[in-house]
């Protein structure tokens, strides 16, 4: 299960997914540059000793390293390919907690936030039965739906959100092939 990062963040990279540069003032995310927002940015370049500047111009070696630290580890290699996609994109889109409560309600475990020893092997429960990992991108995607269903901001982003969850789940079954 190891090893999709790349594909997974090819998705979360194009263009109608998150790729573009984005202010808009009713975004709480505020600048952002291919979905790493200007916060994001400055926070990692803290880390790691460098100087901070225009999120939209951060090179896209950094956008990619900010994916893979702040959303894809440490859980999405333990994920069988499709739902690690699921997991990645959930994360980016609402947040890691987000993603593991929502992985954790589509694997009908009790959702508490905690990736741990029980999650992980709900996880390796459903990866063994007959189409479990097709079965768990839907469950995550009805959990996403409901979820932006009851955002205050839905009347002005639901379309994109919901288009997106459709996205991923394409992307996701074709994984699974």
């Amino acid at each position: 299960m190891i090893g999709n990062f790349q594909a997974c963040l090819k998705f979360d990279e194009r263009r109608d997914i998150e790729g573009g540069n984005d202010d808009d003032p009713d975004d709480p995310g505020g600048r952002t540059s291919r979905g790493i927002t200007q916060r994001e940015y400055d926070a990692w370049m803290h880390l790691h000793g460098g100087v901070s500047g225009d999120v939209w111009k951060a090179p896209q070696a950094v956008v990619d390293a900010i994916y893979e630290h702040s959303y894809w580890q440490p859980y999405s290699d333990l994920l069988p390919k499709g739902v690690d996609l699921m997991y990645f994109d959930t994360a980016v889109n609402e947040g890691p907690g987000k993603a593991v409560l929502f992985l954790q309600q589509a694997l009908g475990i009790h959702a508490d936030g905690h990736f741990g020893v029980v999650t992980a092997s709900a996880v390796k429960t459903m990866s063994e039965l007959p189409g479990g990992a097709g079965q768990c991108v839907e469950a995550m995607a009805g959990e996403r739906r409901d979820h932006y269903h009851r955002l205050p901001k839905f009347w002005k982003y639901g379309g994109g959100w919901l288009a997106r969850v459709d996205k991923c789940v394409a992307a996701a079954q074709e994984m699974l092939k």
